[in-house]
This record gives C-alpha cells, sequence and structure tokens, in this order.
C-alpha cells in the first residue's frame, strides 16, 4: 500500500512480511492453509524468530560481549556460571533462551532425525525458562504458556521433521536486526499484517483487530500531553490494538496495560502485540475470562471492580451471550448494569451486548477517568429503555465529552456504522462536541472482496484536531449544549441537535 511506502523502516517491513509469507506458504503446502491451526504455528514461529533475535541483539550490548563478531558463538562456548552472570544485566522482558535452543543452533540440525521434535523441546524449553516472564493468565489464574510445539499439527508423524525443517529454514533466512530501532507504526504494520488471515470472527468475542486510523483518533483525543504513571484498561481487548495505540501515545514506560477478553485467540494476539511493543510488563494483566459474568481485574479486597484512568473499547456488537444473560439480569449484578439487561432475541443482529459493555466502562472509570468506546452509530439516537438510560446519565452526570460518527465500512468484515463515544469525569461539563465525520475517507476493497473505507492522515488530523479545540464546522461539527441535547430525548447526534 502507499502510504506504507512512505513509513520508516518500509524496506524491514517488506523483509518483515515476506517471511511471513513464507511461513504461510510452508503451512500452505503441507495442506494447512486456512485451517484452525494454521494461526497457532504462524504465530508461534513469528515469536520464536522475534525472541530470538532481540536476545541476541541484546547480548551485543553487554560487556561480556562487546566488540565480538559472533555473539552467538561465544555465547555457545561459555559455560554455564559465565553465562548466567553475563545474563545477569540483560533488560527486564528479554527472553533468556539456552544456545541450544536458539535459531542458528537448530539450523545446524535440521536434517537430523527426529528434528521435529527438536523443535518443539526448543519452543516448549523456552516457554518454561521464561514462564514468569512471558505468562499471560486464565481467569482463575492458570498461567496459559508461550509456546506448546507445532509439529502435533502436522498428522502424518513422518513428515514432521521436514515441515519443522523448512519452517527454521525460513526463520534462520531473515533477521530482525534493522527492525530494532523501529517504533509503533511498525510493528501495527507488522502485527496487522501477521493476523490479516485470521481476525475473520468479528461476531464473536475478539478475534478481530480495530483499524489503525481508528486507535489514533482514539488514543490522540483520549490521552492528554503529559499524562504519566496511568492506567489503560480494555475489557473486550480483542487483539489489542486500542490498548496499544493509547500506551504509545502516553509513553510505554508511563502506563500499565489491563485486559480481559473471553476469546482464547484473542489473549494469544494480544500477548504477541504486547511484546512487539515492548509492553511485557502488562503481560500479567491479560486475562482470558467473560468480562460480564467475571471481571477479574479487582479493586483491594476483591469485592469490587477495579477502576482505571484510561479506558478504550471496541466491544462486540452483537455476540451470544443467552448463556449468561438471565444470571447478569439478577440482583447480583445490578450496581453494574444498572441500565438494564438486553433481552435475547430470535434475530442475531439485536444481541446488543455492547450495551452491557457500556454500562461496565462507567463503572470501570475512576473519578477523574477518561474513556473512549466505539458504538454502534443507532446508539446515539436509539429510543430503547436501555440505550436512553445510558446515554441520560452521561449527560446528567456531566461526562459526555463528545462523539465522532465514523464513515461506513471503517472495518472491512462489517457493514455497521460506528461512532466513538468520549467520557470525561475529570470535570463537571454542560456540553459535548457532536462530529459527523461520516462523509470522510476514500474507499477502494481492503482484502481482495470486502470494501473497506480508509482515511488519509490529513482527514485523521482534522477530526483529531477540530474535537480537541472544540471547534465548530459547517456540516461538520457542533457544540451541543447538554440543555439542547436533552432536549432532543438525550439524541446525540448532529442531526438532532441541529434540525429544528
Amino acid at each position: 500500500m502507499a502510504e506504507e511506502e512512505n513509513l520508516p523502516g518500509a524496506g524491514i517491513l517488506a523483509d518483515t512480511k515476506s517471511m511471513i509469507d513464507g511461513l504461510k506458504t510452508v503451512c500452505a503446502n503441507a495442506g494447512l492453509a486456512n485451517d484452525s491451526s494454521e494461526y497457532k504455528i504462524i504465530t508461534e514461529a513469528f515469536l520464536y524468530k522475534f525472541l530470538n533475535d532481540k536476545f541476541l541483539h541484546e547480548l551485543r550490548k553487554l560487556d561480556a560481549f562487546k566488540d565480538i563478531q559472533d555473539v552467538e558463538s561465544a555465547y555457545r562456548q561459555m559455560d554455564g556460571d559465565d553465562r548466567e552472570m553475563a545474563l545477569v544485566d540483560l533488560p527486564a522482558g528479554t527472553a533468556v533462551i539456552r544456545p541450544e535452543h536458539l535459531i542458528p543452533s537448530l539450523f545446524n540440525k535440521k536434517n537430523k532425525e527426529g528434528f521435529a521434535g527438536m523443535f518443539d523441546d526448543a519452543l516448549i524449553g523456552i516457554a518454561d525458562d521464561n514462564v514468569d516472564v512471558f505468562s499471560v493468565r486464565t481467569g482463575e489464574g492458570q498461567s496459559i504458556r508461550l509456546f506448546s510445539g507445532v509439529s502435533r499439527f502436522i498428522v502424518e508423524e513422518g513428515k514432521r521433521d521436514g515441515f519443522c525443517s523448512q519452517l527454521i529454514t525460513k526463520l534462520a533466512a531473515f533477521s530482525f536486526e534493522r527492525a530494532f530501532s523501529q517504533k509503533y507504526d511498525f510493528f501495527a504494520a507488522v502485527f496487522e499484517y501477521l493476523i490479516s488471515d485470521y481476525n475473520k470472527d468479528s461476531g464473536t468475542y475478539g478475534e478481530y483487530f480495530t483499524p489503525h486510523s481508528i486507535a489514533t483518533i482514539i488514543a490522540d483525543i483520549l490521552v492528554p500531553e503529559g499524562a504519566s504513571d496511568v492506567t489503560v484498561y480494555d475489557p473486550a481487548a480483542g487483539t489489542g490494538t486500542l490498548v496499544l495505540a493509547a500506551a504509545h501515545r502516553i509513553g510505554e514506560d508511563r502506563c500499565t496495560i489491563y485486559t480481559q477478553d473471553r476469546s482464547q485467540k484473542a489473549n494469544e494476539f494480544m500477548r504477541l502485540n504486547l511484546i512487539l511493543n515492548n509492553l511485557v510488563h502488562s503481560l500479567p494483566n491479560v486475562v482470558h475470562d467473560d468480562t460480564l459474568a467475571n471481571p477479574r481485574h479487582l479493586a483491594d479486597g476483591k469485592k469490587t471492580i477495579r477502576q482505571f484512568d484510561y479506558i478504550v473499547s471496541n466491544p462486540p456488537f452483537k455476540a451470544d451471550f443467552s448463556d449468561t444473560r438471565d444470571a447478569l439480569a439478577g440482583d447480583a449484578y445490578h450496581k453494574r448494569f444498572w441500565a438494564g439487561v438486553p433481552n435475547i432475541t430470535s434475530k442475531p443482529e439485536k444481541m446488543e451486548i455492547y450495551l452491557m459493555f457500556l454500562q461496565h466502562i462507567m463503572a470501570s472509570m475512576r473519578p477523574d477517568g477518561h474513556a473512549a468506546v466505539v458504538v454502534p452509530t443507532g446508539f446515539l439516537t436509539a429510543k430503547g429503555k436501555i440505550p436512553l438510560t445510558i446515554r441520560k446519565r452521561m449527560v446528567d452526570e456531566g461526562m459526555l465529552r463528545g462523539v465522532v460518527s465514523m464513515p461506513s465500512n471503517i472495518f472491512a468484515n462489517t457493514g455497521t456504522n460506528v461512532s466513538i463515544v468520549f467520557l470525561d469525569r475529570s470535570k463537571k461539563r454542560d456540553h459535548a462536541l457532536l462530529m459527523d465525520a461520516s462523509k470522510l475517507g476514500t474507499k477502494r476493497k481492503a482484502d481482495g472482496k470486502n470494501q473497506r473505507t480508509f482515511l488519509s492522515d490529513e482527514e485523521i488530523d482534522r477530526i483529531v484536531s477540530v474535537f480537541n479545540v472544540g471547534e465548530e464546522q459547517d456540516d461538520f461539527s457542533v457544540l451541543a449544549s447538554y440543555e439542547d441535547i436533552e432536549s432532543k430525548k438525550y439524541e446525540a447526534s448532529v442531526v438532532c441537535v441541529t434540525r429544528g
């Protein structure tokens, strides 16, 4: 894409994509293209390569390896005590890898019988050696390890050695060394490309990513300059695009991320995203569980949910929650779901689970907290009791900062029109900035068949700057008093507050 050609690191980005394509070709040749196991193989192999190269990259900076050309060989030849002493100064968040588990060591054994076992042993060994640093957890607190091996996905045992040999050959031919000087935009592009074939299930929890343009708009509007030592939370985090954009805006070393999602695949992608973006310290806060029924980020004392400085979320709009609906409507959940619980209908498009997440998010905001939530644009004017009650509280409590209505097809895999609702409890407000950005963007095919709307950098800058200064522009934005919004039955759209 043209915009990627202008990115810093365009050359290494192209090479990284080529390496990913090579791994996918190996899987396709083994008959695993579009198989449910393919994403596991691709992501484990990719992350293994990244951690391997990052480890060697950090070794080169240590005094013990200063001015040594072949760091891998020098490391392998050290005795155990010297090696342990040398690794003390490795930066936090760097995987410690034994010499026999490094890619060059494995590559030299790729033609040996039983190589598949050696490959899996390396992956599992790295996971075991770094379990305290790189694991995420289930709601019950069980660690979900980094790697579990890949050869088991090849049904014919006789073909496993060859398959793993092809994987190691692709990994050994590439180096991440030039990538380590790159920043968030580079790794966001790599991550989006890596998972592009594995995020098709947008109707369920989490197995999607939010477009980079929306993540950028949310981060640049939500987070003020100078934010530091803050928490960022997403209760339906998916692959982590929104929390990563916010963390980058704040500074990865000045914030801690907390997420939850009931999709195992989403949480695996989240972990990968955090590792790529230097947020390893937040991995213990990634939880695999149902946020609505079992919120796992709790305040001290474990009796109430934790509250956060910044909350970002693109919750599922239509996911089925019929198994938990009646329980969520019970007294035990009433304080959190104060506006009510939608009924389950026979129409999947009417699940309206996002209304549950909106209430959860409002309950999870600190008294001076901020939030940005992607909602169906229909929420802004919906006349049902639950959406009306939610909008009324946003206005009556002075927290509705504004709304940005986005162009149609901003997501490749849903035609639902979306808006971003911005909430701010840091001060009492009496007006909101309502923006209609639905006419912006350029439509083009995103994956060969589905049309998607893309925003230019200039359009993104316009949305952010107009919103942040509270500027009124004809047919684009209006400052609406809460009194006007209330008079229109709390309908929070440009059309509603400007009509006679």
